[in-house]
């Protein structure tokens, strides 16, 4: 067994690297969830959580995966047999609409390649022939972990009101909330779905719904809604300062200091971070000599790379190679994309120099798989990182 040595370089696109004081937050001794020191730190807590959702309204936090907010969001708005209108833009897109379908609904699909965002035109083209109104939602991945491709959130929400269409807009930010400008209220989401361990910066084990006014309405006659998923006892129970069942709440001890990790700051410097961190990571991948899966401009995730490798390269032999010699971990092609991308994570707790390593052992981890690859490829990314300082 090989010996190692400092730290392992996680670079997959969640779960992200957890901040020392994050894991400190989280160590303190478990309070009684039901004392009013807790409801006094509840109240505060969810107070500081909305700004970073973009929403004044309620924000559910769940014990539970980014899969149970799915549930959460599907469960309390809709009722069997509904029509709702998934769009293809990668593998969690696809796992969203297998649920939906489990779940008694039925789903239009909107195809896709997997390299683009989800398409405002084909959205609006949907819901202009449903004059009968029987689509009930729209749901869309914000930031497809599995591609790299960002959907213009703020422009479906405008290609849907263009067609006065009454459907409910869910948006999957897993991968994107904290680390890629959101903004709930201001693109008219109804309800936002998320998970604590990518631009939160915790392990994983919560999840979240936040919720548009249209939406409580409709939970209010959804005939799907469970137990655990119920939005409405939550809610309740949060004015008071309480959750209906046990919280997590030595993770809730973490989020509290994530949301003052991103309030210090700021969020436009984090989301700028992000941004720059991720042009210098596509610069690299282009000095290369290869290619980045996310084919439009527009929609390049400011959280994740996707890099398609030669035809004839295994991606996954490229990252057990770079496991092996320099400790560090990429994301897998997942779906139809197995095997032909690796994904390099470039979201939560990251720094310059942290890309610059994680650069620095992809260009030296292609080499030794044999893939030809132009060594200036880190030169420029180093660039683009420096600029910011010159």
């Amino acid at each position: 067994m090989t010996t190692r040595t400092g730290r392992h370089f996680l670079q997959i696109p969640g779960p992200t690297n957890v901040p020392d004081q994050v894991l400190r937050a989280m160590s303190a001794p478990t309070m009684d969830h039901r004392g009013p020191e807790f409801a006094a730190f509840t109240t505060n807590l969810l107070a500081r959580l909305g700004p970073v959702f973009g929403t004044t309204g309620p924000v559910v936090v769940f014990p539970g995966s980014g899969t149970g907010a799915w549930e959460a969001a599907l469960v309390n708005t809709l009722s069997t047999g509904d029509r709702v209108l998934h769009v293809e833009t990668g593998h969690f897109a696809t796992l969203w609409q297998r649920m939906a379908t489990e779940l008694g609904l039925y789903v239009d699909f909107v195809p896709g390649d997997w390299r683009h965002g989800a398409s405002p035109e084909a959205v609006a083209e949907r819901l202009a022939a449903d004059t009968a109104r029987t689509i009930k939602a729209v749901c869309v991945v914000h930031n497809e972990t599995s591609t790299g491709a960002t959907s213009r959130v703020a422009e479906i929400r405008q290609a849907m009101d263009a067609t006065g269409h009454p459907a409910l807009l869910l948006v999957d930010t897993i991968s994107s909330l904290g680390s890629i400008d959101y903004r709930h209220d201001e693109w008219g989401v109804d309800v936002t779905v998320a998970g604590s361990q990518k631009g939160l910066m915790l392990p994983p084990g919560l999840s979240f719904n936040a919720v548009s006014e249209k939406a409580l309405t409709a939970s209010r006659t959804s005939g799907l809604r469970t137990s655990y998923w119920d939005w409405q006892p939550i809610i309740e129970a949060n004015r008071r300062g309480y959750f209906p069942y046990t919280p997590a709440t030595n993770l809730l001890y973490g989020l509290d200091e994530a949301l003052r990790m991103l309030a210090a700051e700021g969020l436009p410097a984090v989301f700028a971070r992000h941004d720059r961190h991720a042009a210098a990571t596509r610069t690299a991948v282009r000095g290369w000599g290869l290619e980045v899966l996310c084919a439009d401009e527009r929609e390049h995730s400011s959280a994740l790379t996707a890099v398609l490798v030669p035809e004839g390269v295994d991606a996954d032999k490229v990252r057990g190679i770079i496991l092996d010699r320099f400790d560090m971990s990429l994301g897998a092609g997942l779906g139809r994309l197995a095997g032909q991308i690796f994904r390099i994570g470039h979201l939560g707790h990251f720094n310059d120099l942290t890309l610059a390593g994680t650069l620095a052992g992809v260009q030296m981890g292609l080499q030794l798989a044999g893939v030809r690859v132009d060594p200036s490829g880190l030169t420029a990314a180093l660039d683009v990182l420096g600029a910011e300082w010159a």
